[in-house]
């Protein structure tokens, strides 16, 4: 999908747009039905990169300290706790510049991700920068997802990250889907980006072969100490709802997920993303490095709503 037709959606008058999203929403998925996520950090801290959002950046003066990798038996104690919660899909983030084979880190995530496979849940995890080699390796082990977020247009992403290139970000999501694996991948609002770059960001997606199975929508939560500390301004809730109905357009069968930023929304905000086309929330206490709605929030909005949980692919989850 080229750019001029997605701002062609995009800047239809609101309620026309999300009629739109709706009507597209309706025709591909059940309409009582939102997947339920948990995201755990299982290296936090000391990460190489100087992404200017994030706190667990060695570089850019964020405040996190380097953690070590957990280990298995808490991280299998956690995935239990999600399954029993209701969660549909257990995602795992480790704060590394990426992983190589052979090391004796990345052979700990793969005996991790053999355990966690077999309770059932689809299992996505994000450990930065992949080989084919390694993106063999993690389908192997049991990974049904690889989270690897562009984050933003190709053209303001230098004013995110220098250490890495937005085309590393894509020749990893081409490893990632040349193995089989199915690809989450989508950004960060908030971060003094214009509209503009947040469609050229969409744009780029849609150019994926297959398209994204799920596509995340983060909003920036300022972290202390970070280059981009100062971002207070906030996402306009309309041009939020705006994007995510644009996406659900783009992304008929893709998850569209309320992400980073959700503690921020009010319920009502909230209803109406579902109403738009989300279908997907991170769902626990707790995010890689900030807070998240509280699971007995999360679980009443959704009774109000009628809404009921999503169960897993079934061409995704190990039995």
């Amino acid at each position: 999908m080229k750019l001029a037709e997605l701002q062609r959606i995009y800047e239809q008058p609101l309620f026309q747009l999300i009629q739109q999203s709706r009507n597209v929403y309706l025709e591909h998925w059940k309409t009582d039905q939102v997947q339920l996520c948990t995201l755990l950090s299982i290296k936090t801290g000391g990460c190489s990169e100087d992404c200017g959002y994030c706190s667990q950046s060695a570089r850019n003066g964020g405040k996190m300290p380097a953690g070590k990798l957990m280990e298995k038996c808490d991280i299998l104690a956690k995935a239990q706790e999600a399954a029993e919660n209701g969660s549909t899909r257990f995602c795992m983030g480790a704060a590394w510049k990426g992983v190589r084979d052979g090391d004796s880190r990345f052979e700990q995530v793969l005996d991790t991700i053999r355990d966690v496979a077999k309770l059932g849940m689809e299992v996505c995890v994000t450990l930065g920068n992949l080989t084919l080699t390694e993106a063999r390796k993690l389908k192997e082990a049991g990974v049904t997802a690889y989270n690897h977020n562009i984050d933003t247009s190709p053209d303001y992403y230098p004013k995110v990250t220098t250490s890495h290139t937005f085309e590393d970000r894509i020749n990893t999501i081409a490893a990632v889907q040349e193995v089989g694996m199915s690809v989450c991948c989508g950004g960060i609002i908030g971060m003094g980006e214009t509209e503009t770059d947040r469609l050229k960001m969409l744009e780029v997606l849609t150019n994926f072969n297959p398209p994204p199975e799920s596509v995340p929508i983060n909003c920036l939560i300022p972290q202390p100490g970070t280059p981009m500390e100062n971002q207070t301004q906030g996402v306009d809730i309309f041009e939020l709802l705006r994007l995510i109905a644009t996406t659900r357009i783009a992304f008929p069968k893709a998850k569209v997920r309320l992400s980073a930023g959700r503690s921020l929304l009010s319920r009502e905000a909230q209803a109406f993303a579902f109403y738009a086309g989300a279908n997907s929330i991170f769902y626990g206490d707790r995010l890689l490095t900030s807070d998240n709605s509280a699971t007995d929030e999360d679980l009443k909005l959704l009774n109000d709503l009628n809404l009921t949980v999503q169960a897993p692919h079934t061409s995704m989850a190990v039995a």
